[in-house]
């Protein structure tokens, strides 16, 4: 066989390259496959269809809520509209929602597609400040040509001052 080493040694490390390479690859592989199930992946709701989040499966939603669509009735369950302004999506949460959610604001809510299309979310979350949405939802907006900053400068595009930092 022409295409192997002649050294005893250099043919020793081939031998093991080729003994490893496929039990890495093995790993690796199932790796993979095991963590499939535990990926989430984040849709705005004109990118939330049937074939690219179907029923059941685990997703993020993100988007503002529609002004005038939050339900809330006597057992806990709310159910409200988010919209990415060119698509909306019904979203039914039971539980207590953060001190911060209300109509216009931007949100991600995390959960499964029913067989009716309407998004069952296990968890919501607002946004913490006034200047604050979430990212993926800011750059849904943007590439749509929605986004809207309103109120003060954000941290990102306030001028910084100009004064050394001082030493204690």
């Amino acid at each position: 066989m022409s295409w192997l080493p002649k050294s005893p040694k250099a043919r020793r490390r081939l031998w093991v390259v080729a003994a490893v390479a496929p039990i890495l690859a093995l790993a690796v592989g199932l790796s993979l496959w095991a963590m499939q199930d535990s990926v989430t992946f984040f849709y705005s709701p004109s990118e939330a269809t049937a074939d690219k989040a179907p029923e059941g499966r685990n997703i993020r939603l993100g988007g503002l809520v529609e002004a005038g669509s939050v339900q809330k009735t006597g057992d806990g369950v709310v159910a409200f509209v988010v919209t990415d302004n060119a698509a909306t999506t019904r979203v039914v949460y039971h539980g207590d929602l953060p001190d911060l959610f209300r109509e216009g604001q931007g949100i991600v809510a995390q959960g499964a597609f029913g067989a009716d299309r309407t998004f069952h979310a296990s968890q919501v979350l607002a946004k913490h400040d006034e200047n604050y949405m979430p990212r993926e939802v800011a750059d849904r907006l943007k590439e749509k040509g929605e986004w809207r900053p309103d109120g003060p400068e954000t941290r990102s595009n306030r001028p910084q001052a100009d004064s050394a930092p001082t030493r204690l």
